[in-house]
């Protein structure tokens, strides 16, 4: 009873009443919907819809002329959902559209939607263009439109990308069509998690602005190779970066750029580059490698901003950095010396490979540490997780990635217990959170009827430190839970969405 007592304080319980609504290559848009009835396209199933309903859209090419606009919003707790269906994979294919800058795939004007699981090729202009905010894109990928795979701007803020690949785009003066792009208009905060971009007409990513100034856009995990090349190989007439983190025409617009264990490499120009971006530039544990120059950050920033670059690695030449640019246990500081022989593998074989199940990037050795590396434990910390006595350099950890762990990479000044990540999320999540005091500590998940689903930590004494625990909902039914940390007298609940 105290148990549901906390609950009912901390969480407001609904009852899911969202509709249903199916597509399909065979569908008719004058059927119903369902299951055995699906509409023939998505545009007739948006219409449809109201906020909090799911459209299911089942494998297979769909031929389409026309772009889909996406104009309606939810709300923070009322997303619309536009996925596909199980381990379906529909292809929007719009190679039959004319290339012009108006003719989109998908125009995506409205908040707070998830889309997961599609792919878009051959859009008149970009695969998707996104000027709604609080969305989230998942597991879809982008190729062979004729402008950049997915564009975000018109002032679109707090959208997250994740699990997503954009490449072989072009547009006919080969100078505009990148991988990924948070530019010219678009709004802040802005977030790429685990994307692939490769061979891309002009850049991977792109943040040159026009019409927006002081604006964020964070990149993690991400992968950004062989730009400025075509899909038969030869080198295009574009820029050929890989992260070009900003710029403007006149040569003053702030862009401030976070990029967090990203990895950059056989790009034709630049790995990391500055372009004339004015604003702050952050790069913690990257790796350059094989780039025309790996790093490039020369012009003078805003007085109000900086530049820095930690435990990051370049292999070759590091490239041109001004005295301006903090730097700190980088590759190519002293004390070390880098080499092959400080990776497993410097082949690239496998990196435009297929993705896991759960849309996650595949696993290689490619630049991973070697075993007796002096870059592993040498870094600094910058408050992301690691294994040993401290940070590894580069973009991988060595000794696998970190799925249940404590690490005391900084005191927690605070009890706190983080939206989990991804969400939402299939089959399995991550909940981080943090405790102040030694003690007994209890993580545990419940329906929206209060009912104990799975207990992640059962009255374990913990130190003081920072947790991760990898949460893997098998057995359990899409829809809404809420979890629950009890440290002492502190107690804390979010909520959470499992989509299968």
């Amino acid at each position: 009873m105290k148990l549901l007592y906390v609950l009912l304080l901390c969480v407001s319980f609904f009852i899911d009443i969202s509709a249903q609504i199916f597509v399909a290559v065979d569908g008719d848009d004058s059927g119903p919907g369902t299951i055995d009835q699906p509409l023939k396209t998505i545009s007739s199933a948006v219409s449809k819809t109201q906020a909090g309903d799911t459209i299911f859209v089942r494998g297979g090419v769909y031929s389409l002329s026309a772009t889909i606009s996406i104009s309606k919003s939810g709300s923070e707790n009322n997303r619309y959902f536009l996925i596909s269906y199980k381990d379906e994979r529909p292809l929007l294919d719009f190679s039959s559209m004319p290339v012009n800058s108006s003719n989109r795939g998908i125009k995506l004007s409205g908040s707070y939607w998830y889309i997961k699981g599609i792919d878009i090729k051959g859009a008149g202009d970009n695969g998707m263009n996104m000027s709604g905010s609080n969305n989230i894109i998942e597991f879809c990928s982008f190729y062979e439109n004729s402008d950049t795979g997915l564009q975000i701007g018109g002032g679109a803020s707090n959208n997250k990308i994740i699990n997503c690949d954009s490449y072989f785009n072009e547009d006919p003066g080969q100078g505009n069509a990148d991988g990924f792009a948070a530019k010219l208009d678009v709004g802040t905060d802005n977030y790429f998690y685990c994307c692939r971009a490769w061979q891309n007409s002009d850049d991977g990513w792109d943040g040159y602005l026009r019409g927006a100034d002081d604006v964020s856009t964070s990149i993690e995990n991400c992968w950004c190779f062989a730009n400025g090349y075509l899909k038969d190989g030869s080198a295009s007439s574009g820029n050929g970066n890989g992260y070009k983190m900003g710029g403007s025409d006149d040569k003053t617009l702030m862009h401030n750029f976070t990029l967090k264990k990203c990895l950059a490499f056989d790009n034709r120009v630049k790995g990391f580059d500055q372009n004339n971006n004015k604003g702050s530039m952050t790069l913690y544990n990257c790796t350059g490698y094989g780039n025309g120059t790996n790093y490039s950050i020369t012009s003078v920033l805003d007085t109000s901003k900086s530049a820095t670059i930690i435990n990051s690695i370049a292999l070759g030449n590091y490239g041109l950095l001004a005295g301006f640019v903090f730097q700190q246990t980088d590759s190519w500081q002293s004390p070390f010396s880098i080499t092959n022989d400080d990776f497993i593998s410097i082949d690239t074989a496998g990196v435009r490979g297929p993705r896991k199940s759960d849309g996650s990037l595949p696993y290689l050795q490619f630049m991973h540490l070697a075993e007796g590396s002096d870059l592993i434990d040498s870094g600094t910390d910058v408050g992301l997780l690691f294994n040993g006595s401290a940070p590894d350099l580069g973009a991988f950890e060595s000794n696998g990635i970190v799925s249940v762990a404590l690490n005391n990479f900084n005191s927690p000044k605070e009890f706190k217990l983080l939206q989990n990540y991804p969400n939402p999320f299939n089959p399995t999540t991550n909940i981080g959170f943090s405790i102040t005091e030694k003690g007994s500590v209890n993580l545990e998940v419940y329906n929206v009827l209060g009912e104990l689903v799975a207990s992640l930590i059962n009255n374990e004494l913990k130190e003081p430190g920072n947790y991760i625990v990898n949460f893997n909902t098998a057995g359990l039914a899409s829809g809404t839970y809420i979890y629950i940390l009890k440290a002492g007298k502190n107690i804390l609940s979010r909520k959470m969405t499992l989509l299968k």
